[in-house]
């Protein structure tokens, strides 16, 4: 992770002192805001690779923060709070941070948390390379012996799930109902694409930890909870109870897609 960029988001002068000068020793590169104000000048002129951002900041809330970093950028946000409470945190995953973590907090595991997150980007900007690459050869091969233009091959069956109402495309990363984009952030996609490619398949929490996040042991169950709520909420918005994602008590979630046509 070598050079990767960390903006640390906090108003404690010695903390984000001593946060930044252990992630230089790691190897990273790194820059301070104190306020909410001083981010997004920092964000103005700067593109982070992950950002560390505590709560209480004196110039507003950092959830209100974090939502609105979310909605403008998939860069990883960690939050790193005194604020211990079960809602703070719920809020803060809801609104679109990646990890959670308390003060006091362990250096080295907050570098492991950064380290795992960002590997795991760059093994998806990996896999989307190397398909644009594949993709990108074989239309070049014929036209080279047809002469006609390249056109993108069509897509496999593997890249679009479709779902009653609901398309999939894994390719585009877009999710549609009845012919309706419906915007979900990186995580929200990887994992409504899992459960909808596994129909009927009961997951349990920490089977979709390690399938979606691919590092259960930073993650609390509790971030897929809330992200299932977020899917749910997006998918059926008008609806008091999903017809996609059930919950299976005391086991986990299954996707089912034929439960909505039999409740009409």
């Amino acid at each position: 992770m070598l050079g990767k960029k960390v903006l640390i988001v906090e108003d404690e002068p010695e903390i984000a002192t001593i946060v930044s000068q252990y992630l230089q020793v790691q190897g990273y590169s790194t820059d301070i805001a104190d306020n909410i104000s001083s981010c997004n000048a920092y964000l103005e002129r700067e593109d982070p690779d992950f950002i560390i951002l505590d709560l209480t900041l004196p110039d507003g809330d950092g959830i209100e923060l974090c939502r609105r970093l979310r909605a403008n950028m998939l860069t990883p946000i960690l939050v790193l709070s005194a604020r211990s409470s079960d809602t703070d945190k719920v809020l803060a995953l809801g609104f679109g941070a990646d990890d959670y973590m308390t003060k006091p907090f362990s250096l080295s595991e907050l570098a492991a948390r950064i380290q795992a997150h960002l590997r795991r980007l760059n093994g998806i900007e990996a896999a989307a390379l190397e398909l644009s690459g594949r993709e990108l050869k074989l239309p070049l091969s014929g036209q080279a012996l047809t002469g006609q233009p390249i056109t993108a091959p069509p897509a496999t069956e593997q890249t679009i799930v479709c779902a009653g109402e609901l398309t999939i495309d894994k390719r585009s990363h877009k999710v549609k109902r009845n012919n309706q984009l419906i915007t979900l952030s990186a995580k929200e996609f990887d994992l409504l694409y899992f459960l909808a490619s596994n129909p009927e398949q009961v997951f349990t929490k920490t089977q979709l930890l390690d399938q979606v996040w691919g590092f259960s042991s930073y993650v609390d169950d509790n971030t897929v909870t809330v992200y299932i709520g977020r899917l749910r909420s997006k998918l059926e918005p008008q609806a008091a109870k999903s017809s996609y994602i059930k919950t299976v008590w005391g086991v986990g979630y299954q996707f089912s897609p034929d439960d909505e046509k039999e409740q009409h």
